[in-house]
């Protein structure tokens, strides 16, 4: 999206400074995540992505503000947001005012947006802005953003007059019955002429709870013969906050939506896209298929023509293209072209997987690289291990990586051969070419092309093989099979 000319000189603040009580949570309200992401985060994007500059944003904290203030930190690093202290919750009103110190001196609009709208998108912001400039340039020093619903529950009414202009907004409960019959409801996202805030704000009068409302405004650009205006748009609710565990639901549903409308647009297949969860950032190549039932989490990478899923979970994970993803869990996981994984399996932080390796059935893989055309097809673990190039990893094969304390490290190198149900007891290296025999307990490093088997494995004589070691184990006493 291109951003509006018009967002270069604005200011805006950012409103999370309320306690969300009715999500009943030790979290704060503007932190429960919508694809993944905090609400706060989609509306400081959005800021972003109308042009809005970050240092021209602010965010007023107060219940739980170092909660906000880290959150922001890490989800935005190294991005200068300023963060404003609103020391009591004395309303909306009260809460910009907080901001005045934070706000450009040369910031002829400011747009004020609320940090639990996580539906709020760019093109509206853009919208507010092009229509507040029409609208201040006629003497207008406000401009709503309105729309209507059904069932507008508590939200303020718009009362226009018989010229069809904004006369005032009216709350529920200070509402008549008539005036409840309204449809046309605030949304509380706006815009103002910067100036004109900063004088009338301050002559605000307390409301009867003693908080000042940003909607007062409202009345005294209207008592002084200016005008409001308004900017209708047919979407209210992607402009209004989520209160309740309810709507934080149906903000995720309406998100999801709009993720997977934007990947089928780019090309990709989305086998059911009721039933495949997108979280916001993630990014999925062309031609690539996803099927049902699968998680693509934090800051996954998905190349092109891929097939990914079903039953699939992918967090934070960069996978090339061409890779084939089956029932299995990746987290922390990089996987170059034409890696297949799966069913079952199980790639943790700080996996690498090279060209057309292929992890199967029951294998988990930690902290590890595995080099091109390797295979793990079967039921075994790799910790901390780095697997070179054509290398086969035998059913039930185990890295011994932890002695209880510390974390040892296993080398294995280009085409060894690691034989079924190996136990390579680290620290250990295994050499290029070698081989380990099925069930040998290696203890001992390898060399480049040895043989070895047994338990502790011990290398083979040559043209030997391991069976005949094995059975020359049980004639000295040292059966290698497990007893009852």
């Amino acid at each position: 999206m291109t951003p509006s000319p018009l967002a270069s000189t604005a200011a805006a603040i950012v409103l999370a400074a309320g306690k969300g009580t009715r999500m009943k949570s030790a979290r704060h309200k503007v932190l429960h995540r919508v694809a993944g992401r905090t609400m706060l985060w989609h509306v400081l994007t959005a800021l972003r992505d109308a042009g809005i500059p970050v240092e021209r944003t602010c965010i007023v904290v107060g219940d739980g503000a170092e909660q906000v203030r880290s959150e922001v930190q890490e989800e935005h690093a190294g991005v200068p947001y300023a963060f404003v202290l609103q020391e009591r919750q004395g309303g909306t009103g009260h809460a910009v005012l907080a901001a005045r110190a934070a706000v450009p001196t040369d910031a002829a609009t400011t747009v004020v947006a609320y940090a639990d709208a996580p539906l709020l998108q760019a093109s509206t912001i853009q919208r507010l802005l092009a229509q507040h400039e029409a609208d201040d340039a006629a003497g207008h020093p406000v401009t709503l953003v309105t729309g209507t619903l059904e069932d507008p529950q508590d939200l303020g009414r718009i009362v226009r007059g018989a010229d069809r202009t904004v006369r005032e907004i009216v709350e529920q409960r200070d509402a008549t019955s008539e005036q409840r019959a309204i449809r046309e409801v605030n949304s509380g996202f706006c815009a103002f002429r910067t100036s004109w805030m900063w004088d009338e704000l301050p002559r605000v009068q307390p409301a009867r709870n003693g908080e000042i409302y940003l909607t007062a405004l409202t009345e005294q650009a209207v008592r002084a013969g200016l005008g409001v205006g308004a900017l209708v748009i047919d979407e209210i609710t992607d402009a209004i906050g989520v209160n309740t565990r309810a709507q934080l639901a149906e903000a995720e549903a309406v998100m999801r939506g709009r993720i997977a409308r934007r990947l089928m647009s780019d090309g990709v297949t989305l086998q059911d896209p009721a039933t495949t969860y997108v979280d916001a950032g993630v990014s999925v190549g062309p031609d690539s298929v996803v099927y049902a039932n699968t998680h693509l989490r934090g800051r996954t990478v998905i190349g092109r023509d891929c097939e990914i899923g079903p039953n699939a979970l992918v967090r934070d994970s960069a996978v090339a293209d061409r890779c084939r993803i089956v029932a299995s869990v990746l987290d922390g996981a990089d996987l170059e072209e034409d890696v297949s994984v799966g069913p079952f399996a199980h790639l943790r932080p700080g996996t690498r997987c090279g060209r057309a390796v292929q992890v199967g059935t029951g294998s988990e893989i930690k902290g590890s690289t595995l080099g091109a055309g390797s295979r793990m097809h079967h039921f075994g673990y790799l910790g901390d291990a780095t697997v070179g190039a054509d290398v086969n990893v035998g059913a039930g094969a185990v890295t011994c990586n932890f002695d209880g304390a510390l974390k040892h490290a296993t080398r294995i190198g280009d085409g060894a051969f690691i034989g079924s149900g190996t136990l390579l007891v680290a620290p250990v290296e295994v050499g290029a070419g070698a081989l380990t025999g099925a069930g040998a307990v290696v203890t001992k490093d390898v060399a480049q092309g040895e043989r070895v088997a047994g338990v502790p494995a011990r290398p083979l004589a040559r043209g030997t093989t391991d069976r005949q070691t094995a059975r020359k184990d049980r004639e000295d006493g040292d059966d290698a099979r497990p007893t009852a």
